[in-house]
């Protein structure tokens, strides 16, 4: 017994007899070469050798592309999860030994920030999943393409690169970008392109987006702006008017940006420019027939022909209605005629004129009532220096404060008078140019003072009427006319000169300094006349020797007077 003991191996020998005829074995947790002995059972049978074999399901030889095709004596790449289980086989892993050797792959390509290949094969919450050679990553439904994209289909199950964004081996996330790989693909591609391009070539396009500012046309892999002005020599409202999404378009390039990369196009450029000789085709004063397209608020632009508008000034539009918005007296796309006032084909402008081909209210009213004539009319209103009466053709006469009446102040004549009344007048002057008509109520009568003051002359004694007494003198009349004698003037003895003396009625004998005919006054004195009579009367009825006092020589003209 004990020699059979001594002569039987140890259990430290037997382990170091295995270890020499097996060599070292695989390491758990490893990937290690197989062959596959035989398939059976949905399985696949792989030797590791070493006398160790294990069974792993042949789906995880699948791809997300393709089902697997073993067959016996393929070789194969598995992860050795543990040596031996229960059943004395090897526990092996195909995905596992592919996720890790994805995993040294992807770690090399995200350090050098290059492109992987993969395949978007599933949908999950917020984007889709992509298989990158046994590693799933995550890509974000904003990283699929430059532009939303609402049908993936066509994407999915194709090989396909990408570039990683981010990834944790320990949390075993990778998340993935289609996009980056997209704009770096149409970067190159735009410089290329644009470097190719030069101002003034013509290309073709597609268009592919419209804004309400212009157009994105693709040149094959570059996009370039075409601008709304830039589409027609005519006014256009919006692009939509002449350009379709996918509308494949003629263009020249107007503009190119080598440090932005922008390009700016032109369709307008490719036709002939209408401002081309419009000063001949559309002299200063002739009349043509357009259209109006657009209405602001200091005018309306009309177009006499596709690619020429010019404007109508709202101070051009009507004779009468100045203070309206032109919207009131046109419409967006009537048919009106206007006058050229104005061209300037550098500044690619042309002024035009609306009431020009209008008759001139004042012209025709003129014409119709010349100076002098009586007009009736409503009045339409009233103000502090006069009023304004209603005339045909919606224009106004005005009648001054002073020629309401002869004899009265303007603001008396003026409180008898309100609006809507209707009154005559007479036309006085009919400024065209100024758009003025001045009326007169007064001229309709003679001139009181004109026919008074015609038989008077410088010297000449009347009877006045006082019609007002003041500190200053007092206001009488003569005839209708008026005239003012002042305090100086009421007497010659200085002790008579007082203006209280009189009342309002009283009547007074006076001489006549002066007719002002522009004042419409009698310069009027009863000093003068007093003084007059003296002397008269000295000449008369004494003399230097006769010894008789000035009482008796007045006394002696008075009876005289009396008497005639």
């Amino acid at each position: 017994m004990a020699h059979a003991a001594s002569a039987s191996p140890s259990m430290d020998e037997f382990e170091a007899l295995l270890n020499e005829s097996l060599g070292e074995g695989p390491v758990e947790g490893s990937v290690v070469k197989g062959k596959v002995i035989a398939v059976e059972n949905g399985q696949a049978i792989i030797d590791i050798g070493f006398k160790m074999e294990g069974r792993v399901d042949l789906k995880e030889f699948n791809t997300p592309s393709k089902a697997a095709d073993l067959q016996p004596g393929d070789e194969v790449e598995v992860y050795l999860d543990r040596v031996e289980n229960a059943k004395g086989e090897a526990v092996l892993s195909r995905d596992k030994a592919r996720r890790e050797e994805a995993w040294d792959r992807l770690e090399k390509g995200f350090e050098a920030q290059g492109r992987v290949e993969g395949t978007i094969f599933g949908r999950v919450k917020g984007g889709f999943t992509v298989d990158l050679g046994g590693a799933v990553a995550f890509l974000p439904g904003s990283q699929v393409d430059v532009r939303p994209v609402r049908d993936v289909g066509p994407l999915m199950n194709t090989p396909q690169p990408f570039q990683i964004l981010k990834m944790d081996r320990r949390r075993g996330n990778i998340v993935v970008s289609r996009r980056a790989v997209l704009e770096e693909t149409r970067a190159e591609q735009r410089s290329e392109i644009v470097a190719k391009l030069a101002e003034g070539d013509v290309v073709e396009g597609v268009v592919k987006n419209i804004t309400d500012y212009g157009a994105f046309v693709d040149l094959g892999g570059v996009d370039g702006l075409l601008h709304v002005t830039d589409m027609a020599w005519r006014r256009v409202n919006h692009p939509s008017e002449i350009l379709t999404i996918g509308q494949t378009v003629q263009v020249q390039v107007v503009r190119v940006n080598k440090d932005t990369q922008r390009i700016s196009l032109g369709m307008k450029q490719l036709m002939s420019d209408p401002w081309d000789g419009v000063d001949r085709k559309y002299p200063v004063g002739g009349k043509f027939t357009g259209r109006v397209t657009n209405i602001t608020d200091y005018g309306a632009f009309v177009e006499l022909e596709p690619g020429v508008e010019g404007l109508v000034h709202v101070s051009e539009m009507s004779w009468t209605k100045k203070n309206v918005h032109p919207g009131k007296i046109v419409s967006t796309s009537q048919e009106v005629e206007v006058m050229v006032l104005d061209v300037d084909p550098h500044k690619r402008r042309i002024s035009l004129g609306l009431k020009q081909c209008l008759a001139n209210p004042w012209e025709a009213f003129l014409a119709e009532h010349p100076r002098g004539s009586t007009i009736e009319g409503e009045v339409k209103n009233i103000t502090e220096f006069g009023l304004f009466v209603g005339l045909d053709n919606d224009i106004d006469g005005m009648v001054h404060l002073s020629d309401l009446d002869w004899n009265r102040p303007g603001e008396q004549a003026l409180a008898d008078i309100k609006k809507g009344d209707v009154i005559r007048a007479k036309v006085l002057d009919v400024d065209v140019e100024k758009e003025r008509i001045s009326l007169g109520v007064k001229q309709l009568d003679s001139d009181p003072f004109e026919e008074g003051a015609s038989g008077l002359k410088k010297g000449d004694v009347v009877t006045a009427v006082v019609s007002e007494v003041n500190d200053g003198g007092v206001e009488v009349q003569v005839d209708g006319m008026k005239a003012f004698i002042r305090k100086a003037d009421l007497a010659r003895d200085r002790g008579d000169q007082r203006p209280e003396r009189f009342s309002v009625g009283d009547k007074l004998d006076a001489k006549v300094l002066g007719v002002e005919k522009a004042s419409r006054r009698l310069s009027l004195s009863v000093k003068a006349l007093e003084i007059a009579e003296e002397k008269e009367a000295v000449a008369q009825f004494g003399s230097s020797d006769a010894g008789a006092s000035l009482g008796d020589i007045l006394g002696a003209a008075l009876r005289k007077r009396e008497e005639q």
